[in-house]
């Protein structure tokens, strides 16, 4: 059986715990507590504070482990250790937070200077009113037109399951070439 990790990461409170639970056919591993901090507390109660863990079983032969990081820039010391062997990763951003996204383009940054290997970007939240356009996050973010920009919104486990086959495409195309 091939076991494939890939890592989601982004800023707090861009939808990575609910990403994961949205597929998952595993009881999420989560290290939720309670936020401390006034200012994070009037965005969300809880965070991560050391990964997300879920599972997916693709097919007999495949099985998809998925880690999600802590957006707190305070847990940043997580990153490195969560992002060892993974095969890819998936920035999250909230398109409804461009306040965030200057730091959204340093955790890729940062990602992808752990290790080269295939990413995409889910703008999460798609289905808000204010959420921004594809193309102006793309802009908002510095992506080339190569970067695979992606609509999501992480309580519909359809268009998470689409990030992820566009993420496990990559990583394929990469291992055969």
């Amino acid at each position: 059986m091939q076991t494939v990790k890939m890592v989601v990461t982004g800023p707090f409170s861009a939808g990575k715990t609910q990403f994961i639970q949205s597929v998952s056919e595993i009881d999420v591993v989560a290290t939720e507590r309670k936020i401390s901090s006034d200012e994070e507390r009037s965005v969300k109660s809880a965070t991560t504070v050391a990964m997300d863990f879920g599972r997916i079983t693709v097919d007999e032969d495949l099985v998809l482990y998925l880690f999600g990081t802590p957006g707190q820039k305070r847990f940043d010391f997580m990153w490195e250790i969560l992002s060892e062997g993974m095969l890819g990763f998936i920035v999250m951003v909230d398109s409804t937070r461009p306040e965030t996204f200057r730091e959204a383009r340093s955790i890729l940054e940062t990602f992808r200077a752990y290790a080269p290997t295939p990413f995409v970007v889910a703008a999460n939240k798609q289905d808000a009113e204010d959420a921004w356009e594809l193309e102006d996050v793309r802009h908002a973010l510095r992506l080339d037109s190569h970067t695979k920009l992606l609509p999501c919104v992480a309580t519909n486990r359809d268009t998470v399951k689409t990030v992820l086959l566009e993420l496990l495409y990559s990583i394929i195309k990469e291992m055969d070439s």
